[in-house]
């Protein structure tokens, strides 16, 4: 009989410096809540065999399948701008990898799988609440297209675990392209490790930028591709009013994919300084602070591949009498950082400028555009007007401009910026469609996430179920007179998400 998961674990091949053997603590009585049949077709994986008896056992992690090399990995970060030199999966498992049907490499990992020699005195384990919003969101944003890690099940372990509170626990399979993060290269860069580093360089470029090996130095190649992934992603966050909440090095794939929707939210209300993470209480990581954030990792990203950076560097350029400090010309290895760097702001603007532009209908975004643009965010902040909603309801008011009886009429302060944007649509039914097909009808919101997991920590799993499927389809118009299109009443608005650690 077949492996019903065929795993190929390239990162356990890597020197165990970079992480410790650690399998699964086992839970009493796992219960399947949700099975991604989709994602595990896409992976190769028997769902069968996953809706087994056998197969819940390896989700709730008290079983290893065959070809799983289970670890714990280690990195560092900085957390809210404070450096902390040793972290690591203090409640996650990595299984193994597996090899997609479109040749595609992708990680298997448990979060909430118990204690790892990274947890730090913690219980390593998930409450359910935490466990249900990250299958929501993440799903959620695959389908609304942003880069994101994935969910493949979700389980309950008849287990307590105690926050402020005691909450039904539950384990998360995760799936990304990687888990390395920028942490990781900074764990070894802080102990001057080059040999470790260019280890995990060479294998990250094997298996995620390969292109990088056409450069004179495969390094700059590497950070080149690592800044313009991220550029996009965090544009298409910004895209659909998305904040992550916790955008610590850390929580930085290299790979360019959202991961860990711990205290992450989706704006009802406009507010360019909106924030929703309970521990993000100086607002580092507002809305509007998202791509410069990004950026600032980044850079401290490319100062891990100094060493790197230098290896190909012509020794005579390090004979400069300089006594002023490094300057691109007497350090080659800065130009080279220096060179990438500069080019976020940029790559982050084209990505940002097209995709807004498409939201209002136009899509060869110019001076004009970017005017339209500005002045309308300006205008829904100062109505408090809904981010996803409004963009929603201008390609109905492009469908009826007269129609006042439109139950999300917006307020009449939008009545001059309505008349100069349709000035400049030359083709209503183009404009309609690149809407249509650009701004989504629903979004995960909080107050939806909240019902369906208050109602799951009761043992009703239905609305849980009911809202990853509506969310398959976010751009369906069909939606917009759901409930799941409605932006909360004053009642039902969550200020604040939280962690789950």
């Amino acid at each position: 009989m077949p492996r019903p998961i065929n795993f190929d674990n390239s990162y356990a091949r890597l020197p165990e410096k970079f992480y410790q053997h650690q399998s699964p603590v086992p839970v009493t009585s796992p219960a399947h809540i949700r099975i991604n049949h989709d994602l595990a077709d896409m992976l190769g994986i028997d769902t069968e065999w996953l809706d087994s008896t056998d197969g819940l056992q390896v989700l709730a992690g008290n079983a290893i399948p065959e070809g799983s090399d289970p670890i714990a990995t280690v990195y560092a970060a900085h957390q809210f701008g404070n450096w902390n030199p040793q972290l690591g999966d203090g409640r996650a498992v990595l299984l193994g990898e597996v090899i997609s049907k479109d040749g595609n490499r992708y990680d298997l990992q448990l979060k909430g799988s118990g204690p790892t020699p990274y947890s730090r005195g913690g219980d390593g384990r998930a409450p359910l609440g935490p466990v249900l919003r990250e299958y929501i969101v993440c799903e959620a944003m695959f389908a609304l297209g942003v880069p994101t890690s994935r969910s493949l099940a979700a389980v309950t372990t008849g287990e307590q675990v105690y926050r402020d509170e005691a909450q039904p626990g539950a384990v998360l399979t995760r799936v990304a392209k990687s888990h390395i993060r920028i942490g990781t290269f900074q764990f070894f860069a802080a102990k001057g490790d080059t040999d470790a580093l260019k280890s995990l360089a060479d294998h990250v470029i094997e298996r995620h930028y390969p292109e990088a090996l056409e450069f004179e130095n495969p390094y700059q190649g590497l950070l080149k591709g690592v800044i313009e992934n991220t550029a996009y992603l965090v544009s298409r966050w910004q895209q659909f009013g998305f904040i992550h909440g916790v955008m610590n090095t850390d929580n930085m794939l290299i790979s360019g994919e959202t991961v860990d929707y711990g205290p992450c939210a989706f704006m009802d209300a406009y507010h360019p300084e909106a924030v929703f993470s309970s521990i993000d209480v100086g607002g580092r990581y507002a809305f509007q602070n998202q791509p410069k954030i990004a950026h600032w990792n980044l850079a401290n990203f490319a100062q891990c591949l100094m060493p790197l950076l230098a290896l190909n560097a012509d020794a005579d350029a390090n004979t400069s009498t300089n006594t002023d400090g490094p300057s691109d010309e007497d350090d080659p290895a800065l130009k080279l950082a220096r060179t990438e760097l500069d080019k976020f702001p940029d790559i982050f603007y084209t990505h940002h400028r097209q995709a807004m532009a498409a939201k209002i209908g136009i899509s060869k975004p110019d001076e004009t555009t970017d005017e339209l643009v500005r002045d309308l965010l300006a205008l829904m902040a100062q109505e408090q007007q809904d981010y996803t909603l409004t963009f929603a309801s201008l390609a109905r008011h492009i469908e009826s401009p007269t129609d006042d009886n439109n139950a999300d009429t917006l307020p009449d302060a939008f009545a001059p910026w309505l008349t100069r944007w349709l000035n400049v649509i030359d083709d209503t039914s183009a404009s309609l469609q690149l809407m249509l097909r650009t701004n989504p009808q629903i979004i995960p919101r909080n107050h939806r996430i909240e019902e369906a997991i208050q109602a799951a920590t009761l043992g009703n799993f239905e609305p849980f179920h009911t809202l990853v499927e509506r969310l398959k389809n976010p751009f369906d118009s069909a939606l917009a007179s759901s409930e799941y299109a409605l932006a909360p009443m004053p009642d039902q608005q969550v200020q604040r998400t939280f962690c789950g650690t």
